[in-house]
């Protein structure tokens, strides 16, 4: 375990804020989550929404040999702008209604790369075949199954709000209608269990007994998801439907989905570099890999430091596992009053503890991909130094959902 006095001796004379990516821990978390996955021959894909930096993206893949591959995009924009960039294996994993998407897409699938797209509907079909036949292309496109846990039917909706199609019956009908149309490709099916792989059971930020009803609900839910992929596996053997993937999971469900024989490949991106939300699943071991350092500029009293920055809030429901968290020196702790702060963080120092003004403290964010949004570019670490400094896609140019 990597300590205070081994980070800011590695950073010393950087200016702050910085943020960095220590590459020791990233090989040892991407063996943790490639050895269940090669045990089971199956591939792990690269959620490139949790990682956004190439450089990372490309010391990954060198490491990973040959369990890691492809890469999970977020938008068409930016798996476009992959391909360009040398990636040959990607798809998007959110549908679009724009035309401009579309192009981008049919344009993308003329040179050496693979380009799919994630669809869920008839009308997403008939846009992206529209954009093909244009340019005498061909998109492979990726059939989405909602995998949500729906005990009660309509009325208890527990997963992220994702396909309409909740039926393999559904899944198959438009497997069956993207035949028809000669500007698209049958990639493969997907379906991501995020109420299993993305929700924490043993977090700090709630009860024992809500840990214990998230761990109840997971062992209850899993069995459906299961089910459905098996029977989507079945009926497309049946009907005679070649596929090349079929993808599920997350870092969080890694190890249990990589066991179901029907799927392909898993998909894992946060976990790399295990920002801080990654700490609170049951059973799942990962080394902090990433974090930002920001300056204390303030002494207000001799229980509080003030640092410089920090307001790098998580998406999602707002709550206070959203916000980033004091890392090193250990013992620091927000101020619930006034949490992450864009210009300023107030922090509560414990006895014993002494930070001088300039002083470094360092935090790690919630999700892992959204730190690249703040920072034009990351160190990374190797041992006891810099090894390199690498541009993030924002410091690269690419702004993608912004």
């Amino acid at each position: 375990m990597s300590t205070y006095a081994h980070y800011r001796a590695a950073l010393q004379g950087e200016p702050l804020p910085c943020a960095f990516v220590d590459l020791d821990a990233v090989d040892r978390n991407l063996e943790t989550l490639l050895a269940p996955v090669r045990a089971a021959g199956k591939t792990l894909r690269m959620a490139s929404k949790s990682l956004r930096c190439v450089a990372l993206m490309e010391h990954l893949f060198a490491q990973g040999g040959d369990t890691l591959k492809g890469v999970m995009c977020f938008s068409a924009t930016e798996a476009a702008w992959l391909a360009q960039r040398g990636f040959h294996d990607l798809f998007v994993a959110y549908p679009t209604g724009q035309l401009c998407d579309a192009d981008l897409l049919a344009q993308a699938n003329l040179g050496p790369a693979t380009v799919g797209i994630v669809v869920d509907s008839t009308g997403q079909l008939d846009l992206l075949d529209r954009a093909a036949r244009a340019v005498d292309s061909v998109i492979p496109v990726v059939v989405e199954v909602d995998t949500s846990y729906r005990p009660l039917g309509p009325w208890v909706h527990v997963g992220a709000r994702r396909s309409p199609l909740r039926t393999p019956a559904g899944v198959l009908s438009l497997c069956e209608h993207i035949a028809g149309r000669p500007g698209l490709r049958l990639q493969g099916v997907m379906g991501y269990e995020s109420h299993i792989a993305g929700v924490q059971d043993a977090s700090p930020f709630v009860s024992g007994p809500m840990n214990a009803a998230t761990r109840w609900m997971k062992r209850k839910a899993h069995p459906h998801v299961v089910e459905v992929r098996a029977r989507i596996a079945a009926g497309l053997r049946a009907r005679g439907i070649a596929y090349d993937l079929f993808n599920g999971g997350g870092t969080g469900s890694v190890s249990l989905t990589a066991a179901e024989p029907h799927l392909t490949e898993v998909t894992a991106g946060s976990g790399f570099v295990d920002s801080h939300l990654f700490d609170y699943f049951q059973g799942l071991d990962l080394d902090p890999a990433i974090a930002f350092a920001l300056q204390v500029v303030r002494r207000p009293d001799p229980r509080h430091v003030t640092c410089h920055g920090g307001g790098y809030v998580a998406s999602g429901a707002a709550g206070p596992d959203k916000l980033p968290v004091p890392w090193l020196p250990q013992g620091l702790a927000l101020l619930g009053m006034e949490g992450a702060g864009e210009v300023q963080t107030p922090l509560r120092v414990p006895k014993g503890l002494a930070l001088s003004l300039g002083d470094p403290v360092f935090f790690r964010h919630a999700k892992a991909g959204e730190l690249a949004e703040h920072f034009t570019e990351y160190l990374f670490l190797r041992g006891q130094g810099v090894l390199d400094r690498v541009a993030t896609y924002r410091g690269a140019g690419g702004c993608f959902l912004g």
